[in-house]
């Protein structure tokens, strides 16, 4: 069974960054595509990044250019520069489409 555990959330102002992280268990971050989510009070669950086993990354046209995935061992980051209101979110890491976090709480205050 696959685990992921999130974290690096917190408060922060606008304008401000913080940086997320997701261990996996095993081989998991090097071997599958890892990819974060978010999910916003009354909302559905979106995609945010994707990093593929080959090292390509995707983001969502809301975050592009702010925010940076990328790997380092064991885990997947999420560099989140220039944050807005609007990123407030719970973050959730994702591993294969398959196996979830449990999420870390971002709070972006204006």
């Amino acid at each position: 069974q696959v685990q992921l555990v999130e974290s690096g959330g917190g408060l922060v102002q606008a304008g401000e960054s913080l940086r997320l992280s997701c261990v996996g268990s095993g081989s998991v971050v090097s071997t599958t595509t890892m990819a974060w989510y978010r999910q916003a009070p009354g909302k559905q669950r979106e995609f945010v990044a994707r990093i593929r086993s080959s090292g390509t990354t995707s983001y969502a046209d809301s975050v592009k250019g702010r925010f940076t995935i990328s790997r380092d061992g064991v885990k997947v980051v999420l560099q989140m520069n220039s944050l807005k209101p609007e990123d407030t979110a719970v973050y959730y890491c994702n591993s294969g489409g398959t196996f979830w976090g449990k999420g870390t709480l971002v709070t972006v205050s204006s």
